[in-house]
């Protein structure tokens, strides 16, 4: 997490990334996030094993700054607040069997005309 662009940054690790990140934004837990105003998810990564996480957790205290930011800049090189982009609700999905113009030429959906002139008496 970090505080801005290339601002403070904070490493932990949780079970619950959503709720977490929500108590460091509503500056719910004293401490250092709340001190630094840092709120902004910037990182993530999942593990399989809890002691996976928190053996990379204590590796990554140890780095130095640089190398973080450049952990961060390899998926997310704006700094973006991935919360906002883990929260948002997924876009609409348009429906596939709406026609385009290619398809209404080739007369793949005009069946219905197709029948209707089939069927008119011609004199």
């Amino acid at each position: 997490m970090a505080s801005g662009d290339h601002g403070t940054l904070y490493v932990g690790v949780t079970r619950d990334l959503q709720r977490r990140v929500e108590q460091h934004r509503a500056k719910a837990v004293a401490g250092f996030t709340k001190r630094y105003g840092v709120g902004r998810l910037v990182h993530a990564q999942g593990f399989g094993d809890v002691r996976d996480a928190i053996t990379f957790e204590k590796r990554l205290k140890r780095w130095r700054r640089d190398w973080k930011a450049r952990l961060i800049e390899e998926t997310n090189p704006r700094w973006e607040d991935l919360y906002l982009h883990m929260t948002a609700a997924p876009p609409a999905t348009p429906c596939s069997w709406i026609p385009d113009s290619h398809s209404a030429a080739s007369g793949m959906t005009d069946w219905r005309a197709a029948v209707l002139e089939s069927w008119t008496l011609k004199f």
